[in-house]
């Protein structure tokens, strides 16, 4: 289901608007959903990241543990 809105924009900001896309509807809603996404990707890397550094010491023993028993006499 579509809703009509009403926003009021820099005329700068319409102008370019216009030259990307005529279709006004069209071109932002392109952008808000694109810029939704990344709002939803930085947060999911954030987690991971915040994952990731919980548990680094142990993975980084892991790895050295791994490494020194691949080494040859």
């Amino acid at each position: 289901m579509r809703v009509k809105i009403s926003i009021t924009l820099p005329k700068e900001l319409l102008g370019k608007l216009d030259r990307v896309d005529k279709n006004r509807s069209a071109l932002l809603e392109r952008a808000a959903r694109a810029y939704l996404l990344n709002l939803e990707r930085q947060a999911r890397d954030r987690r991971d990241i915040e994952m990731i550094s919980r548990v680094v010491e142990r993975l980084n023993r892991k790895a050295k543990d791994t490494l020194d028993y691949q080494q040859l006499p």
